[in-house]
């Protein structure tokens, strides 16, 4: 029983991560249709950035905050430099664009940091909780609280205050939503900005457990993809039961079977669900009439 107690801990801890990263890629996906697969590297962005101040003597709950900061500019950044001069592109060629920005954000990273490994002491220390036989890393804690508070965050701002319906709207129809006074690019500013300090938040609130390194970022964005694609593309509630599905999942297929089948299990579950239910657990089924 405890052996159990502690995968579900451990998967609890890993899904939680890529809910929040599946939260990221749902913020982008209802404003603009865009699946935006540098989404990973901001939380690569926010880990090192915290890291590398943290190295530097600053303190965790300044150092925090200002990770998170400069994945929110980077994310800005990155729809004003490569996405809004492609707008009017098709919808692959926008996929393609994020696509090199994952990869030019990595050598980036690269260059400003290091190719090495870091992590820093968690929030709360690292002497570990014992429950019911299983051992549970305070971090762990922070980790599924952040991503359960990013998902209410994220539901009640889409769906409660002006800016929020004004990033649907644009997503819905650009030309309709600024027929009706809605500011569109600054509804695709704030919702890059968000994503990517929702990335951060995650990087920075995961690398005390998981740590990071410059290269991460890719199989991050392919986990956090994945659970999007579980739960529901388009759904905040979809993308936090993804996440912790697919961590769940992992958790059990490397207890039960083999830790090398771990990754496997997550891309496996997908190729099923776009099967059998390609809408996702929590996405509605849409149908066309020709």
């Amino acid at each position: 029983m405890s052996e159990l107690l502690q995968f579900l801990v451990s998967g609890l801890t890993v899904g939680a991560i890529y809910a929040a990263i599946a939260l990221g890629f749902t913020l982008i996906y209802n404003a603009s249709g865009v699946v935006n697969f540098a989404q990973g590297e901001f939380v690569v962005i926010g880990g090192m950035t915290a890291a590398a101040l943290i190295g530097a003597g600053v303190p965790v709950w300044i150092a925090a905050p200002l990770a998170v900061v400069a994945g929110m500019l980077v994310g800005v950044a990155l729809y004003r430099a490569a996405i809004r001069p492609a707008r009017e592109a098709p919808l692959v060629s926008l996929i393609i664009i994020t696509i090199g920005a994952s990869i030019f954000l990595r050598g980036a990273m690269q260059a400003v940091f290091d190719k090495q490994i870091h992590r820093y002491d968690g929030f709360s220390g690292d002497a570990p909780l014992r429950v019911g036989g299983a051992t549970i890393l305070p971090q762990s804690l922070w980790i599924i609280g952040g991503s359960i508070a990013v998902f209410a965050f994220l539901a009640w701002f889409l769906n409660r205050t002006r800016a929020g319906r004004g990033i649907k709207a644009t997503a819905s129809n650009r030309m309709a939503a600024a027929l009706v006074g809605i500011n569109t690019g600054r509804a695709m500013n704030l919702s890059f900005a968000l994503s990517a300090a929702i990335g951060a938040l995650a990087g920075v609130l995961a690398t005390p457990v998981t740590f990071t390194s410059y290269d991460v970022g890719v199989l991050m964005a392919l986990k956090g993809f994945s659970a999007t694609m579980l739960g529901g593309v388009g759904s905040p509630l979809g993308a936090l039961a993804g996440g912790l599905l697919i961590g769940l999942i992992e958790a059990m297929t490397a207890g039960y079977i083999s830790s090398d089948y771990k990754d496997a299990s997550a891309f496996v579950v997908i190729l099923l669900v776009l099967f059998l239910r390609p809408q996702g657990l929590f996405g509605a089924r849409i149908t066309e009439r020709v």
